[in-house]
C-alpha cells in the first residue's frame, strides 16, 4: 500500500482576490461602488445557474466586508433558515433565496423592510432565477420587492476563463497546472467550476501520493479510479 501523504495544502477559502469575473466584470465593479459609497442602491439581486460562481462572489464580499470591520451576516439558504441575526449587520449576504421555506420566507421579507426603512445596509441576495421566475409562491410581495434593486445575471465562465480559474487555484496550491492538463479535463470532467475545482484537489493529493508529475496520463489515471 502507497504511503498516504498528510501534508497537503488546504484548498483556499473563496475570496474576491481568487474570483474570476468574466463577463461579470460590471457586476463586481457595482459592488465596489456599493462599498466605497459611489452608488445609492444598496440591493443587489444576482442569479444564474449551478456553477456560476454566486456562492463564491457572495462569500467573498462578506470576507471583505469583515477585513473592513464591517459587521457582517452571511446566510446559506436552506428551508429553516433564520435572519433574526441580520438585523444590526452592515452587510447581508443571503444566498440561494429560493431554497426558503414559508416561515424563511417571512423572515427575509422582514429583514428587508428593516434594511429599507434603516437605508444604510448593503443586502446582496443570490437565486437561480430572475426575480420574476423565483418560485416563492408564499410571498410574491418578496419576489417583487427583490426585484426593486439591481438586479444581475451570473455568467459561467468560458473554457478560457475556466482554464485560467483552474491555473490560479493550482498556483495556490503550488501545483503548475499545465494548458494540456486543462484541456482535457474540459473535455472529460465535470464542467462546472466547483466541480473543476474539486477534481484540481484531488488530482494534487494524488499525485503527491503518487510522487508523478500532473500530467494527462496521470489525470486520466485519477478520473478512471474515481470512477
Amino acid at each position: 500500500m502507497k504511503q498516504l501523504v498528510l501534508d497537503i495544502a488546504p484548498s483556499p477559502p473563496p475570496t474576491l482576490a481568487n474570483f474570476v469575473p468574466g463577463r461579470n466584470a460590471e457586476l463586481l465593479q457595482t459592488l465596489g461602488n456599493i462599498l466605497a459609497g459611489l452608488e445609492r442602491e444598496h440591493f443587489v439581486y444576482l442569479w444564474g445557474g449551478k456553477g456560476c460562481g454566486k456562492s463564491h462572489l457572495l462569500q467573498g464580499m462578506a470576507g471583505l466586508c469583515m477585513h473592513d470591520k464591517m459587521s457582517t451576516a452571511y446566510f446559506a439558504c436552506d428551508a429553516n433558515t433564520s435572519f433574526s441575526a441580520g438585523g444590526d449587520a452592515d452587510c447581508v449576504m443571503v444566498d440561494d433565496v429560493d431554497r426558503l421555506n414559508a416561515d424563511a420566507q417571512i423572515g427575509l421579507f422582514n429583514l428587508y423592510n428593516g434594511i429599507r426603512e434603516e437605508g444604510r445596509a448593503l443586502l446582496l441576495v443570490s437565486g437561480s432565477a430572475a426575480p420574476a421566475q423565483l418560485k416563492l409562491k408564499v410571498r410574491e410581495d418578496l419576489v417583487t420587492r427583490l426585484g426593486w434593486g439591481l438586479v444581475y445575471q451570473m455568467h459561467e465562465l468560458t473554457d478560457e476563463e475556466k482554464a485560467k480559474a483552474m491555473k490560479s487555484h493550482s498556483a495556490s496550491r503550488g501545483l503548475d497546472l499545465s494548458q494540456e492538463v486543462c484541456d482535457y479535463l474540459l473535455r472529460h470532467g465535470r464542467r462546472d467550476l466547483p466541480s473543476l475545482m474539486a477534481t484540481l484537489d484531488a488530482l494534487d493529493s494524488y499525485s503527491l501520493a503518487n510522487r508523478r508529475k500532473v500530467t494527462v496520463p496521470l489525470v486520466r489515471e485519477l478520473l478512471q479510479v474515481a470512477s
